[in-house]
């Protein structure tokens, strides 16, 4: 399936992929190269919508699924170039790696599952069952799942699979993520007189104790749903000579299956009754991000877990079609959030996971996706359409 014309392709696609800049909301660029790159590779439908994400998709002779392979396009920034031992954009290939931001994070990914679809189209034409989409979506370092909406309305897939290193994995499953902030409010003071006021920081050290308190739930597969401190400021600040009237702190809450926002408020009012404070708040904070095309995603932080059982038809499926290039098939899960919060957890379309490369390669300096990791994921997304999408 891959000779060596193919994995120079592949490799080329990937540097050219890092070469452009593509951080959350500067997506554009990157979406008129991919516009371009589909257009050479014969896909039948292109087409980038209102928000900025990028959709194309090739069509069978024969009736089946509506299969979609996706991706992000989005990079985190790589600010401190003196920490990378090379250029973060440029893509240089060398001991038997792929350097650069984005390498893992996911321009591997979009890479391999591009050239699959390429490759599949090249060897059966339209003699397989069903359609097959790729998606390009923007936004989902800071709003995962938001802008994979709109992808939804346009395709209606059958079958999803998230293109995040796995690291060759079936990943059938994450946590969700919710931001809870919680908000202590106190009346402000001298502080060489602090007895006429109230301290609103004092109040929330209060509340950070009884929260250390917190046991969190337990799933066989996912871990803990944790709830962690990430950030605590207050107000005024700079607080010189002042008691402090306000004060905020946000924590991170890792959502189990079964769990939903009345869960987390329960959760919470449970941990913190009885505890001594003046007047406190909690909510779940509203992100807006402007898109490369204008526009404005507005989202609540909250992404719903999702989970797809071990013997679902797309799971068999997907297990048989990366024995039929030669790959293990063992099950895993993602730690962090994904694209599938919306299409498994929002819209309950059956998920799975696939990716090249491996999560802790994600965001970091001198990021790079090992050679092999990305042809071998090339062959799953392949193997993977051999078997979604009926070629016999």
């Amino acid at each position: 399936m891959l000779n060596e014309d193919r994995k120079m392709k592949l490799k080329l696609l990937v540097r050219d992929l890092i070469r452009i800049k593509s951080l959350s909301g500067e997506e554009g660029e990157l979406v008129k190269y991919l516009e371009k790159a589909m257009e050479f590779f014969s896909f039948q439908f292109i087409d980038i919508d209102k928000v900025g994400n990028i959709v194309g998709g090739i069509k069978g002779k024969k009736p089946g699924k509506k299969v979609l392979l996706d991706a992000h396009l989005d990079t985190v920034p790589a600010e401190d170039k003196e920490n990378w031992e090379r250029d973060p954009f440029i893509g240089e290939i060398g001991d038997d790696k792929i350097f650069g931001r984005g390498a893992s994070d996911m321009k591997g990914s979009i890479a391999a599952m591009l050239c699959a679809i390429a490759f599949f189209r090249e060897d059966y034409g339209e003699e397989f069952s069903g359609e097959i989409y790729f998606s390009g979506t923007i936004l989902e370092e800071f709003l995962e799942g938001v802008a994979a909406r709109k992808v939804s309305e346009k395709v209606n897939p059958d079958w999803v699979i998230i293109g995040e290193a796995s690291d060759l994995k079936i990943n059938i499953g994450q946590r969700g993520r919710a931001e809870v902030v919680l908000e202590t409010f106190g009346r402000p003071a001298h502080s060489s007189h602090p007895q006429f006021g109230h301290n609103a920081v004092y109040d929330m050290l209060r509340i950070i104790e009884r929260i250390n308190t917190f046991r969190p739930s337990q799933h066989p597969l996912l871990g803990e749903g944790i709830l962690e401190l990430t950030d605590i400021i207050s107000e005024p600040y700079p607080g010189t000579s002042v008691v402090h009237s306000y004060c905020r702190a946000t924590f991170d809450r890792r959502i189990l299956p079964g769990e939903d926002k009345e869960t987390i408020f329960g959760q919470i009012e449970e941990i913190l009754a009885g505890v001594d404070v003046l007047e406190l708040g909690f909510s779940i904070p509203v992100l807006e991000r402007p898109t490369w095309r204008g526009s404005t995603l507005i989202a609540e932080q909250f992404l719903l877990p999702w989970m797809i059982e071990r013997d679902h038809p797309l799971v068999m499926l997907a297990r048989e079609g990366l024995g039929k290039q030669g790959l293990d098939s063992e099950l895993g899960h993602y730690s962090f959030c994904t694209n599938g919060s919306h299409y498994a957890g929002e819209e309950n379309i059956p998920t799975i996971g696939f990716g090249p490369s491996r999560e802790n390669l994600a965001h970091i300096d001198n990021e790079y996706i090992e050679i092999e990791q990305l042809e071998l994921g090339c062959r799953g997304y392949y193997g993977l359409l051999q078997s979604l999408c009926k070629t016999d």
